[in-house]
């Protein structure tokens, strides 16, 4: 919710001035109580700043070609030429950091996070194709400046660049949330005796099949023989898959 789209009215979304230095705040305070591992759920981010402001808060320190430090927000990755990472929290060496992420969307192009998610994010087609070129712009900078490629990153385009940046400033993984969450929950042993497992979801579709949580619970179920009944708000496309 750092980041959250839910967190601006209508009015006041525009992907070229948000970014994700609340995320960035969290960590930090994670790692101020000791946290060893993290685990982040992106998705749903009124953000499309490649994770900058998320690194910014953690020390990173992004330049133009000027040498003049950007904010850390969308309009930023389209002047960005330098990384500068002496400042880098040094607790980011030490940390696991696990990110639950839904979709498989690359950073950039027709299916990237600006193209694909930019629109519900209040950005225009002239800023979504502004955006999308920043995006380009990050993934070559990060290449040579940090020797990460994020170019071609399955979840990269995660909540307007967001998993592209948690890979490339944190040494994330990016995993299926449903995957991620089973695991952390312990599912499959919660489930030892049951009869009946019931799960749900906001909408039932054809995009359940790729990684979503009612799935998830379902296999677990699955392979121990354990009927699921799945509650769900309505049906949507392809919900026959």
């Amino acid at each position: 919710l750092a980041s959250g789209l839910a967190l601006l009215k209508p009015s006041e979304r525009d992907p070229l001035k948000t970014g994700t230095a609340g995320t960035g705040d969290l960590i930090r305070a994670a790692l101020d109580q000791g946290a060893t591992r993290l685990l982040l759920g992106i998705g749903g981010s009124a953000t499309n700043d490649g994770g900058l402001g998320m690194a910014r808060t953690l020390g990173y320190r992004f330049l133009d070609a000027d040498g003049v430090e950007l904010d850390g927000v969308g309009a930023s990755l389209c002047t960005l030429a330098r990384i500068d990472r002496a400042g880098a929290d040094a607790r980011l060496g030490a940390v696991e950091v696990d990110v639950a992420c839904d979709v498989d969307n690359p950073l950039f192009g027709p299916r990237g996070a600006a193209c694909v998610y930019a629109p519900q994010k209040g950005a225009t087609p002239e800023m979504v194709a502004r955006l999308d070129d920043g995006l380009r712009r990050l993934s070559d900078v990060v290449r040579s400046e940090l020797g990460v490629d994020v170019s071609a990153l399955a979840g990269g385009g995660a909540a307007g660049g967001l998993g592209a940046g948690l890979v490339a400033f944190l040494g994330g993984r990016l995993r299926p949330g449903a995957e991620l969450v089973v695991g952390v929950c312990d599912l499959a042993a919660r489930l030892a005796g049951c009869d009946l497992v019931i799960t749900g979801e906001g909408r039932l579709d054809g995009q359940t099949v790729s990684g979503k949580a009612p799935v998830g619970v379902a296999r677990v179920a699955r392979a121990r023989g354990i009927p699921v009944v799945a509650i769900c708000g309505c049906l949507g496309p392809d919900v026959e898959r």
